[in-house]
């Protein structure tokens, strides 16, 4: 099979993290006699600094005519960054909300699985990282809250801003199918996530995700107010399967559910429209605290990869093959800095930085 694959490095520690994701799947599409082809585009401040936005129409259509794109980290430091002294909609981050629309990529799939190996890095309790957890967050992303109107003005001599939430029953459906798509290749559980004690939009998500159901009645499916889920993710997170809910809740909850995992350096993500098309990309951000010092970790870019070849191309061996490499590092005793915790001790042939990291996991693709 060939692979058509545009890549956005991006910003930060996007190059180095992309670079070994590339290399892990240099290494799979050899030994699975696949050819892979990259064509690499900008995105967010490094777009800024060479087109003067963040992101182009150019790199749009370079996207669109690609099989996925492998995206790594976008942004940067907020406070220091002359991108962050630009109008809203010139900001790097801009670009993501722009490249979800343009390309309809309205499923974000969010795992958070707890590696036995990184159990001691759970934050929670013993007795609840012991029983470990294996869940995926389905949020939307391109309604609600982040794409509603907006405005600030001056009203009776004081500034009033106003954000619009707004759902069409159309947008929740595709949704909630992809959800509970998923949710028949897992554990057939659907926890599906609002505020329907308050907002119209959460009553209008709990009526159609009542009805999507109907079709799928292998599928258990409870609702859960997006307040008690927070509570819940860090009580007991090994009680969810498949977490559906809307834009901003998701945004939320997935990463509260990474840090659970140990570090955010390990949870992959995915975006996609409705046909094999997607979007791929780690859930952290840019780190320009350790951008080029080779401390970052490549892990979640390269599950993301290993997720691009499962829900784009169906290659699913191919990505098993990534995910037991993965593993067996872990297994080794290999570490980069965000997973060892303070004060814990390890050897100093076992510390890894990203490039290091990205090599061990190709040798141990089998």
């Amino acid at each position: 099979m060939k692979l058509n694959i545009t890549c956005i490095a991006g910003d930060g520690i996007g190059p180095e993290i992309v670079t070994e994701a590339r290399k892990v799947l240099d290494k799979v599409c050899e030994i699975y006699g696949h050819e892979i082809a990259y064509t690499d585009v900008l995105m967010g401040g490094c777009s800024i600094d060479a087109y003067g936005v963040p992101l182009t129409d150019e790199t749009i259509e370079t996207c669109k005519k690609a099989d996925a794109v492998l995206m790594g980290s976008i942004g940067g430091d907020t406070n220091t960054s002359p991108w962050y002294k630009l109008e809203p909609s010139k900001r790097p981050e801009a670009g993501l909300l722009k490249i979800r629309k343009s390309l309809n990529l309205f499923a974000n799939l969010r795992p958070a699985f707890l590696y036995p190996q990184l159990k001691d890095a759970c934050p929670l309790k013993e007795e609840t990282s012991e029983k470990g957890f294996d869940l995926l967050i389905m949020r939307e992303l391109t309604g609600g809250l982040y794409f509603g109107a907006r405005s600030t003005e001056t009203v009776d001599g004081e500034l009033v801003a106003t954000d619009s939430l707004v759902y069409k029953e159309s947008e929740i459906r595709r949704i909630a199918i992809k959800a509970f798509d998923v949710a028949m290749q897992r554990s057939k559980k659907v926890t599906s996530v609002d505020k329907a004690n308050v907002l119209d939009s959460s009553r209008l998500w709990r009526k159609v995700v009542n009805e999507v159901a109907k079709d799928y009645p292998e599928v258990e499916l409870e609702h859960m107010l997006v307040d008690n889920c927070a509570m819940q993710l860090v009580k007991d997170p090994s009680q969810f399967d498949v977490v559906l809910t809307e834009n901003m809740f998701g945004d939320i909850l997935s990463d509260e559910a990474s840090m659970v995992t140990g570090s955010i350096g390990m949870l992959p993500s995915a975006s996609l429209n409705e046909t094999k098309f997607g979007l791929y990309e780690p859930s952290h951000g840019s780190a320009p605290d350790i951008a080029g010092k080779d401390l970052a970790n490549p892990i979640a870019t390269i599950l993301s990869a290993a997720m691009m070849l499962k829900y784009s191309f169906g290659l699913d061996k191919e990505a098993q093959a990534i995910e037991n490499a993965v593993k067996k590092t872990l297994e080794d005793g290999f570490r980069t800095g965000d997973l060892v915790r303070p004060g814990e001790e390890i050897s100093e042939d076992k510390k890894c930085g990203c490039r290091r990291m990205g090599d061990l996991i190709v040798e141990r693709i089998k």
